[in-house]
């Protein structure tokens, strides 16, 4: 799993700001959640509060599928589902505001620490 999320930080620095593109649900999503995209490109290009990262089925085989945490405290995150090929397509965005730790702890079954 951690060699998802440095293999996956790799793959986002090589983007610039203009290889980023949101669908109209994430725009809308941003939106109604108060996220700003400029924050989302900027966590996508420097991915340093990158956490977690699952791998999800793409819907063409030219395409790698993920769900990624931006963490910015042990109680708030980003969530982003994106679609990476020559342009980095971001699905949907999500604000967490509770202890989004939990989640990663439930799904590794512990084997992994995060600390921020």
């Amino acid at each position: 799993m951690e060699n998802l999320v440095e293999y996956l930080k790799q793959k986002f620095k090589q983007y610039k700001k203009s290889d980023i593109v949101f669908t109209t649900h994430a725009k809308i999503q941003a939106q109604f959640r108060e996220i700003d995209l400029e924050e989302v490109k900027e966590n996508i290009i420097n991915p340093k509060r990158l956490y977690f990262v699952e791998r999800q089925e793409a819907d063409k085989p030219n395409e790698e599928k993920y769900n990624c945490y931006f963490g910015y405290s042990k109680t708030r995150c980003h969530r982003y589902v994106v679609v990476v090929n020559k342009k980095c397509l971001v699905c949907t965005v999500i604000k967490i505001n509770r202890r989004w730790q939990y989640v990663f702890e439930k799904k590794s079954k512990k084997r992994f620490h995060f600390s921020l």
